[in-house]
Order: C-alpha cells, then structure tokens, then sequence
C-alpha cells in the first residue's frame, strides 16, 4: 500500500486496525494519511512504536527515526517492504450515547419508605489518550464502535448513580429541583473513571428518574386528596350538586331512578347538616371556655365564677 488512510462514514467507529488481521506490508517511503479527528497508532510486532497526529506522514527516516532504527537493525534496504499494522483512533466527539437502569435501583425514601427507581439518560465521550484506549479498552479488536464501548461505560455510571442518589436525595419529590446538582455531580464523579479508559466525557444527562406504577398511583392519589382539600366540605358540595340533578331528572322516562336518588340522599343529608352544626357549637363553646380562662387569669372573674359559666357552656354540647 502506497498510501495508508481510513475514513468513516457511519460515525460510530472509535477505533480502525489496518488490516483488520495485521500483517499489513508497508514499503520504506509509503504515506500515511491522518485527519484532523483522527490520530494513527503505529504497530511493529505487537507493540506501538510511535502516535501521528493530523497530517501527511512518509514513512521514511526524518518522519519515523524508532521505525527507521528497527529496520536498520535487521538490515532491510531503504526499499524493502516490512510487517505493521495502524490503528487509527477516531478523536471525534461520539454523542448522544443512551445509558438507563436494566434492574430498578433501591432507594429509601422520608416519605415513601422503600422504593425501586429507574432511570435513564445520554452521554457523549471524545479519546483523550489515543495510545492508552487502544492498549486498555480496544486490545487485538480489528474494529470498536461505540455500541461495544456502551455497555461497559453504562456500568460505571449506574453504580455511581446509586451513590450520589443515596447522599444527594432525601425523598424523590427532591428530584426536580435537583436535577441539574445531579447531572452536574455525575459528570464530576464520572470523569476519573473515564480517563483512566483514555475517554473523556463531555457531557452527561439524566432524562428521567421513575418510580414503578403502583408507586405513582399512590402518589397521584395523595396529591388527588391534598387537592380537594376541606373533605366535608367537598362531600357536602357533591351532595347538593346530586340533589340538584335528581330534582331535575325525578320521574324522567317513568324510571323512578332520580325519585330513588333523592330519597336516599335526603336520608343522609340531615345528619351531614347536624354534624356540621353540632361542630359549629362546638368550635364556638370552645371559644367561649378559652376567653373565660383569659379573664380568669388576669382576675377579671374568680375561680367560682370560672367554674359556674364552664358548665352551663358545657350543657350546650
């Protein structure tokens, strides 16, 4: 091959070998074509000798001295062919990676006690370490794309998640205005892990933390109740609006259904009224226990006189 070069057009190829099976015979003096977001890691009998950067490379002696060195060492001629191979390392930016929780992750809850949550997200990774990735991560692989990287990154974060779920979280009702804390924390949490691979990440975002349905339901029940507010008040609300109904539908298509409605809602109304008089006294005696003691303890009345007004309040319950 008089010129070694390697495009890709899917977007997702992190790493390229050239040929896919080594062995490739390059000639003293072939070129070697690396693009601007790409780096070529050159191979001599299992081990790398030397990292290009963008640019047009001649294999010759004032571009490759280590290279040039070996094949002087073996007395190959300034024409002779020679084994390598090239990795070419893709230094683009890979977006847009998924991650999310195949098993609910446990986590307790102030107010929901023990629940299971889901989650998932994107992140988006660049090489930072050319030479390290490809002696680390890549191995003998002829071809890594990103679905192979995927898998192993989603690991890492998953188990940082159940950390920082753990110390920045009281209740899951924290999550929305947390949301940002936490994909700021992740991505600090993160990024040793993914030097240490040669990656760098440069963005992480969590889209979603669920909880199961069962879960959800008890919660939108809750918030159902909190948004009704007064209970008696709502119930004696939707007693009236029934009566009204059923005065309008009584003796509709000779039924008798509204005439039925009425009579057992009119059996049930007079004791909701009762108890909402017998509470309105109630709430009013107490008002009046609660100023007599007032007077009582500036001396505005005596003990007897206290004890006297207290009972015939008492008798009105």
């Amino acid at each position: 091959m008089e010129v070694i070069e390697f495009l890709d057009n899917s977007g997702i190829v992190l790493v390229k070998r050239v040929p896919e099976n080594g062995q490739l015979e390059v000639k003293w003096g072939s070129q070697l074509t690396v693009r601007e977001s790409q780096d070529a890691v050159f191979f001599r009998d299992g081990k790398a000798l030397d990292v290009f950067g963008p640019g047009r490379h001649v294999l010759q002696t004032q571009n490759i001295p280590i290279i040039t060195k070996w094949v002087m060492r073996f007395g190959y001629g300034p024409n002779s062919p020679f084994r390598a191979e090239v990795v070419f390392v893709g230094k683009q930016l890979f977006p847009n990676l998924k991650w999310g929780t195949k098993e609910p992750i446990l986590f307790r809850d102030n107010e929901l006690q023990m629940v299971r949550l889901r989650s998932y997200g994107s992140f988006s990774i660049q090489v930072k370490d050319s030479l390290l990735f490809v002696n680390k991560v890549v191995g003998t692989m002829g071809l890594y794309i990103t679905n192979a990287i995927e898998d192993y990154l989603r690991g890492i974060i998953i188990s940082k998640l159940i950390v920082v779920l753990g110390k920045m979280l009281k209740s899951v009702f924290d999550i929305p205005v947390n949301i940002d804390n936490l994909n700021m924390v992740m991505r600090s949490e993160l990024i040793l892990d993914f030097e240490g691979l040669g990656l760098s990440l440069h963005d992480f975002y969590i889209h979603s933390i669920s909880l199961p349905d069962e879960v959800q339901k008890l919660i939108d029940t809750k918030t159902g109740m909190n948004a009704i507010g007064n209970l008696d008040q709502y119930m004696k609300f939707k007693i009236a609006d029934s009566l009204e109904d059923a005065a309008k539908n009584n003796g509709a298509a000779g039924t008798g259904l509204g005439l039925g409605a009425g009579i057992g809602i009119g059996m049930v109304l007079p004791n909701m009224l009762q108890q909402s008089i017998n509470q309105q006294n109630n709430e009013s005696v107490s008002d009046k226990i609660k100023k007599l003691k007032e007077l009582l303890d500036i001396g505005a009345i005596s003990q007897q006189e206290f004890d006297d007004k207290k009972k015939e309040l008492l008798k009105q319950l």
